[in-house]
């Protein structure tokens, strides 16, 4: 079932929000060659604790840490650990999630570090800009199809693959609500309503599509070992457009 938010829900959303974008504009100065990505966890950690949050993800179905971090061919649920240590040209997708009395804010970015290839450059542009046209689709009255399939469209003119076991989801007392957002057309007939909120998060590849998850549980790797990238918002549905609810206020 979707649920729609009230007035009181979405202002705590929206404080949430502002906590992860508060984490991410502090991740955006941490990342750099020689970092682990465990230090990376801990920055994030205090964050959230230090603005009276939750890590979400923490203890999340067993999930060992407060942010996920997927490193080049890591595609989503990395887990952050001292011998990760970050290299010049390495792209790092950081998620992170914050509950604020009990209400979730839920977003991602993928960050270069230092100077990364053409190719890295363009998958990472090409997943923001995909992202962003997903959300300029979440209007009261659209058919979520129109999301998926304006990410789609950004993909496939780069010639990307598009992870297709994991998507967007709804987003509020619990960090994955119904529905499910698929990256590509699907043919799904559901009519986006005012109040709804929802994460969309491309994750796409440089190579194929096919990803399989390791050993550790948890990390999720492109089949073809090619760099991935994942970028999320969680976004209002609103009569007159979008709100995206994890920015700064």
């Amino acid at each position: 079932m979707i649920t729609r938010k009230s007035r009181e829900e979405l202002k705590l959303m929206r404080h949430a929000g502002s906590i992860v974008a508060l984490v991410h504009q502090e991740m955006k100065k941490a990342v750099c060659e020689g970092i682990s990505t465990y230090e990376l966890d801990q920055i994030a950690s205090k964050i959230i604790r230090d603005n009276k949050a939750i890590p979400t993800f923490l203890n999340y179905h067993g999930y060992p840490a407060s942010i996920c971090t997927s490193v080049n061919e890591q595609v989503v649920h990395g887990i952050p650990s001292k011998d990760i240590v970050l290299q010049a040209g390495d792209i790092i997708s950081i998620d992170v999630g914050a509950t604020y009395r009990g209400l979730v804010g839920d977003s991602a970015w993928t960050y270069p570090v230092g100077e990364i290839s053409q190719d890295k450059k363009m998958l990472l542009e090409t997943t923001e800009k995909a992202l962003m046209a997903g959300v300029s689709r979440m209007i009261s009255g659209n058919l979520l199809e129109e999301v998926s399939a304006a990410v789609e469209d950004v993909a496939l003119s780069k010639g990307l693959g598009i992870v297709r076991q994991y998507g967007g989801h709804g987003v509020g007392r619990n960090m994955h609500e119904d529905p499910f957002v698929f990256n590509y057309r699907t043919g799904n007939k559901t009519v986006l309503k005012s109040g709804m909120t929802i994460a969309i998060e491309p994750m796409l590849n440089l190579g194929k599509d096919d990803v399989y998850v390791l050993d550790d549980d948890w990390t999720v790797v492109t089949a073809d070992d090619m760099a991935s990238a994942h970028f999320e918002h969680t976004v209002l549905v609103g009569d007159d457009g979008p709100e995206i609810l994890t920015k700064l206020s």
